[in-house]
């Protein structure tokens, strides 16, 4: 990973954000991770579209990998991170970028697009769609309580959970659930790690030296902004009524991602009722693709996210 140049950018409140770039190209691709992910996660698309000619940034949101926490972890909002994201930008003296984000990464994407329109030439998203502060789709109301998103929300719950393992092993558990079909919901005596037994092997698209640079990661960053940002924040009033995302986006599914099993996700993607919010949207699904697609087929991807870029360009 010596191509890649890494530095950090002061933001509001005297935070540092851990910003990788890859890339000198006059139109920038900026690269929004998931949970458990950082900046790395992005690593096979920076370098395809830093070689196809194009600059390519990658940063850790406030609290995830590198990049400072909040005075007080729990505190941070997915306002925050557009926020964040726009200084980035003008610390770096970029006026108009593509941004492309993955699972959770999709809500600061499309915000971002909604609030600061002149700056954003079109939005890419991996695993989850445009979704609608308005109109939510309530899954987690029509899911047991072991589903692993109301467990997360609940303050404490995770926390102790996590805590019995180091924190490598807790992003090796998160991944391999994730990379799963079926939706991660515990039983009533059991907790969301206790879902993944110490035996079972990584994906095969994912090394131990790519667990080990996740693991050093969360050492140092802890998991408590990352379960603020995204579990507990879900439902904040983005600002925005009514909301069109006007400029070209595309949409990446993987048949075998579990989100796609969350109520009422299949239907509103597929129906294309997401077009209402995201006129210009197109809707691609891959097969055998996982919740983590770009890492499990990075050519696949590559060549996606590269025919959109130079459609758009």
């Amino acid at each position: 990973m010596d191509k890649f140049e890494h530095k950090f950018v002061e933001v509001k409140g005297g935070l540092k954000i851990h910003v990788a770039e890859i890339g000198t190209g006059s139109n920038v691709v900026v690269f929004l991770h998931g949970f458990p992910e950082i900046w790395y996660s992005w690593r096979h698309q920076m370098i395809a579209v830093a070689n196809a000619g194009f600059r390519a940034i990658g940063l850790d949101y406030r609290g995830y990998g590198l990049s400072d926490p909040p005075a007080d972890p729990s505190k941070a909002t997915y306002s925050d991170l557009i926020t964040d994201l726009l200084e980035v930008l003008d610390s770096l003296d970029i006026s108009k970028v593509f941004l492309v984000g993955k699972d959770f990464g999709a809500m600061p994407a499309y915000y971002f697009a909604l609030k600061h329109p002149e700056r954003a030439l079109g939005v890419v998203t991996l695993g989850v769609p445009f979704m609608p502060p308005a109109r939510p789709i309530n899954f987690i109301d029509h899911l047991p309580e072991g589903f692993y998103i109301s467990r997360w929300q609940k303050p404490g719950r995770a926390e102790a959970d996590f805590s019995r393992f180091d924190a490598k092993t807790v992003v090796r558990n998160v991944y391999i659930l994730f990379s799963r079909s079926e939706i991660p919901i515990a039983q009533e005596n059991q907790e969301i790690m206790d879902l993944v037994d110490s035996s079972t092997p990584l994906p095969p698209w994912f090394t131990e030296e790519d667990l080990a640079a996740y693991g050093e990661l969360y050492e140092k960053s802890g998991f408590q902004t990352a379960l603020k940002v995204p579990y507990r924040s879900l439902g904040e009033d983005w600002g925005v009524k009514d909301p069109k995302v006007e400029i070209p986006a595309l949409l990446v599914m993987g048949e075998k991602d579990y989100v796609l099993k969350f109520p009422g996700i299949e239907e509103y993607v597929r129906s294309e009722m997401v077009k209402y919010y995201v006129p210009k949207l197109e809707v691609i699904f891959l097969p055998e693709g996982s919740h983590f697609v770009q890492e499990q087929s990075p050519e696949e991807i590559n060549q996606l996210l590269l025919n959109f870029l130079a459609k758009h360009t």
